[in-house]
């Protein structure tokens, strides 16, 4: 039996903890594998429903906390260091930042025969200072080197990890594209928009549009509504903006989208929702305006039920949209670019029943959990072969 310790950052709704779930679910016999994080923050969605209902039981490894802290992160360290020793894994698999700097660690000082690690995002962009990102960079080209492989979700990922900012070689790299549970989406695209509707007592004929995702500086979400601003006169549907997510940029998001009072524009916050699948099929556009991302989530699970996307061109977004057939991907951060975009959007009911129909078709095998778990499993039989270890 083969043992796999995973460790992802923490347990807040996003993609780093779907896929570790199903992986750590999915890899199938001769795989035993123990799944580890942090806790979510207050102003996030506690996530561990997802690897709950896949029948795992997380373990919360108490001191491992998103903001750098010399005292916590020891004692994560040390916690992990604990588990490895009773756990005794073949493999350690480490998902994201924190988890990949505390995990490689920790595998390193206990000698793990093999150590992976996925890089989900990065923070090389958009997060920090240049002195601060120097650091990290530093740090991660120091752990890379001891890693056994590095997985990019996307080759655009590949590309900036290895030439842009050049934490490994290009051979040190695997690419493997993220994968989810699409097909709940794909039968719920069309039965669900009235009960969506309904539920959250939006109208029936105007344009709902969507963005996903933590209200944080990242995201970006006041760039959608500079575009909304630069096109709300010349719509020819009115327009609601649902919101979903949560933090720490709320309050001021929520002062912001007061500007459209008496305009075509509503905006209507609706927190964080466990059931994505069951809200998608009542959106018409799904956007998303991040100043930095690995693959995002919400764009291919918009697909899968149907929804046409708009995004801004950030890591692995050109690698999950059909531009001009699925959504539209926007090059600069400009708010009169995006908005012509999503103006194009929302005034073509042709275009947009189009694109409906490509989204599905799209994504449905490149993302799907089967051929993550599938890609995964065949990469980790390579690395223990090389150890001389056999399944």
């Amino acid at each position: 039996m083969i043992r796999v310790l995973r460790i992802i950052n923490r347990f807040n709704l996003g993609g780093p903890v779907y896929n570790a779930s199903y992986l750590s679910a999915g890899l199938g016999e001769g795989f035993e594998t123990l799944l580890i994080g942090g806790k979510h923050e207050e102003n996030e969605g506690d996530a561990r429903y997802i690897p709950e209902g896949l029948g795992l039981k997380p373990v919360i490894v108490e001191g491992m906390q998103r903001e750098v802290s010399f005292a916590n992160d020891r004692k994560a360290l040390r916690e992990i260091r604990a588990i490895i020793r009773e756990f005794n894994p073949h493999i350690v698999h480490t998902h994201a930042s924190k988890a990949g700097a505390l995990g490689r660690r920790a595998a390193l000082k206990e000698n793990v025969p093999v150590i992976v690690h996925t890089f989900h995002g990065h923070v090389f962009h958009g997060y920090f200072g240049k002195a601060k990102t120097s650091l990290y960079k530093t740090i991660e080209r120091k752990l890379a080197k001891k890693t056994s492989k590095i997985i990019a979700i996307s080759n655009e990922q590949k590309k900036q990890l290895s030439e842009i900012h050049q934490i490994a070689p290009a051979e040190k790299f695997e690419v493997i594209p993220l994968g989810f549970d699409l097909a709940r989406f794909h039968e719920n695209s069309i039965s669900g928009r009235s009960a969506m509707l309904e539920r959250f007592n939006l109208p029936k004929d105007k344009i709902i549009i969507g963005i996903i995702g933590r209200l944080v500086p990242i995201k970006n979400h006041q760039l959608l509504f500079e575009a909304l601003q630069t096109i709300k006169d010349k719509v020819a549907e009115d327009i609601v903006l649902c919101i979903v997510g949560d933090g720490e940029k709320r309050t001021e998001l929520e002062h912001a989208s007061e500007t459209f009072m008496n305009t075509s524009v509503k905006v209507k916050f609706l927190g964080w929702q466990k059931d994505i699948e069951n809200i998608l099929p009542g959106l018409d556009i799904v956007a998303l305006t991040s100043l930095n991302e690995g693959t995002p989530v919400s764009l291919i699970e918009a697909q899968a039920s149907g929804t046409p996307v708009i995004s801004t061109n950030v890591g692995g977004v050109v690698d999950v949209i059909d531009d001009g057939k699925t959504g539209f991907v926007v090059d600069s951060f400009n708010p009169i670019d995006f908005g012509e975009k999503l103006l194009e959007l929302i005034n073509s009911k042709e275009k947009r029943e189009k694109m409906t129909q490509n989204g599905w078709s799209f994504v449905k095998d490149k993302f799907s959990k089967e051929r993550l778990c599938s890609d995964v499993k065949e990469l980790y039989i390579k690395l223990l072969e090389e150890k001389g270890i056999k399944k």
